[in-house]
């Protein structure tokens, strides 16, 4: 069996040390520090290659034994749009083709489109395989595109193509998202991998709710993620509305940090309770800790994620594993995540969303028949199971390259 020793991750826009719901962190932050660590674990380090954006943190972090995030200088030392990062991709490459650990590792694997064109290049240098997940593609965006928010630029579009097309294999977190590329790059299934994203099972776990939540009665909603029209917090807010004709004294927390563009912004979504009447049962929150998210998760009656393009539902499945019920807009990453642990809603219609968490709020028969499913559900999809799949492609990967080398060095004696 092809031994794994070192693995490049490029997550240029984002870094895995960044708090998830906050800018441009999110799934792919969880997906890359939980796989790295579990990476690290089974003996295969990790070099995490991140743009740097703060003068103070030093070039190199130690995550764990056997994992670090390297920050390299590209544009200035400072957050920028995820829109302009597309502007020092090439001094991105650029630097990272000079750092020390370029060039030690068995493969490279890129996350999002702008770490797929960095990736393109430094493995064509340093001749090893690239893997690339994409977390979202633009043509999905594009294809539903929420209200006030902005579609990809061309220039997305065409690197996506050329990244899918280049990598050696291309991971996907879902069947629907498998069949997207195939159907509009044409991509093999030979070069197709789903690997599901996972769940911390040892810390999004069924308890008891805590504090105040511990002596209400009133309902409580709960949603988390960026605050941008993808992720649909205005639809939350509407369907706080809705259920509020027949459950008064419901609530919603909203948890997470304005991102990307600001049609939902915190101040948008306030102005939107008051406009709807239900301002005193909003209550708006910036992203929080893992720790305290789960609890969050316990605390809930009903989570809700009806955003109007997801690529893999993390929320959903972490609020499964706490055995709080969800209900989801019926898109095609939410339908591969939410089963018979939640309610998935076709639409973003508010009054059909309220009546599906409704049915949650009134039925305690419903609930706990929705709390066993995603339970059962969440077991299935831990990050270990995730990461020993993925482990799986890297051997592969490694190996048809390798197989493709030797065939190429016996044509190339049988013709000399």
């Amino acid at each position: 069996m092809t031994s794994i020793a070192r693995v490049g991750v490029l997550s240029v826009h984002t870094s895995p040390l960044d708090q998830p719901g906050t800018g441009d962190g999110g799934g792919l932050n969880v997906s890359v520090r939980e796989v790295a660590l579990r990476l690290a674990a089974r003996g295969v380090h990790v070099d995490v290659f991140t743009r740097a954006t703060d003068p103070d943190v030093p070039p190199t972090v130690t995550m764990a034994d056997g994992v670090q995030v390297h920050h390299v200088p590209a544009g200035p030392l400072a957050p920028v749009a995820k829109a302009e990062v597309a502007n020092v991709l090439c001094a991105f490459t650029l630097a990272l083709q000079q750092h020390p650990a370029a060039g030690t590792h068995d493969l490279l694997h890129a996350h999002y489109w702008l770490s797929g064109w960095v990736g393109r290049r430094v493995a064509e240098r340093f001749d090893v395989p690239l893997v690339q997940t994409f977390h979202t593609l633009g043509v999905l965006k594009n294809a539903t595109l929420a209200p006030g928010d902005q579609p990809e630029p061309a220039l997305r579009l065409v690197a996506e193509e050329r990244v899918a097309r280049h990598a050696d294999r291309v991971l996907v977190l879902t069947c629907g998202e498998a069949r997207l590329l195939h159907r509009t790059y044409g991509l093999s299934g030979a070069r197709l991998t789903v690997v599901p994203a996972g769940v911390d099972l040892d810390r999004f776990t069924p308890g008891p709710r805590t504090g105040a939540r511990a002596a209400s009665t009133a309902p409580e909603l709960l949603f988390v993620g960026r605050l941008q029209p993808l992720k649909g917090p205005d639809v939350a807010v509407r369907t706080l509305a809705e259920v509020r004709r027949e459950l008064p004294t419901a609530r919603l927390r909203i948890v997470g940090g304005a991102s990307g563009a600001a049609a939902t912004g915190p101040a948008q979504l306030r102005a939107l309770a008051r406009e709807l009447g239900v301002a005193d049962g909003l209550v708006l929150e910036p992203a929080v800790d893992q720790g305290t998210l789960a609890q969050y998760y316990r605390d809930a009656d009903v989570v809700l994620v009806p955003s109007r393009s997801e690529t893999f539902g993390l929320v959903a499945l972490e609020a499964q594993a706490c055995g709080t019920p969800v209900v989801a807009a019926d898109v095609p990453g939410l339908e591969a995540v939410v089963g018979r642990g939640g309610t998935l809603v076709p639409g973003h219609d508010p009054a059909d969303h309220a009546a599906a968490v409704l049915r949650y709020l009134t039925d305690d028969h419903h609930v706990a028949a929705a709390r066993k499913a995603g339970l059962a559900a969440a077991a299935r999809a831990s990050w270990d199971r995730a990461t020993d799949r993925l482990l799986d492609v890297y051997r592969d990967v490694v190996e048809q390259r390798d197989r493709r080398r030797r065939t190429e060095v016996e044509a190339t004696r049988a013709t000399a």
